[in-house]
């Protein structure tokens, strides 16, 4: 699965996606884009995962109709301590996200 990590997500937190095809948004040059432009550009470049922090992306954005999929990290903060705490939990959503879904994770 060909998954992004946002830019307000550790890069670290890529080993934790070691089976999949993981990068950063600076690693495939998606870095500084923000909201719908992001979301476009992932898709365009056939990311199927986007794994952020940023709890407010569905309610800035319609997206029905998007191909990629979206984890949104809820840790008590963005360090990589907390963020990897939810690792397992992403891991497990992989296998049933939908294209254009949302899920939380606590």
């Amino acid at each position: 699965m060909k998954i992004l990590l946002d830019e307000c997500v550790d890069q670290k937190l890529r080993v934790a996606f070691a089976e999949h095809d993981c990068q950063t948004a600076a690693y495939a040059q998606l870095a500084g884009l923000k909201n719908g432009a992001l979301l476009a550009a992932a898709e365009d470049a056939d990311f199927e995962i986007m794994i952020t922090t940023d709890q407010e992306i569905p309610y800035q954005q319609n997206l029905g109709g998007r191909r990629i999929s979206i984890l949104i990290l809820c840790a008590p903060t963005n360090r990589l301590a907390d963020l990897k705490l939810l690792a397992p939990a992403a891991l497990r959503s992989l296998s049933s996200i939908e294209p254009g879904q949302v899920i939380r994770l606590r």
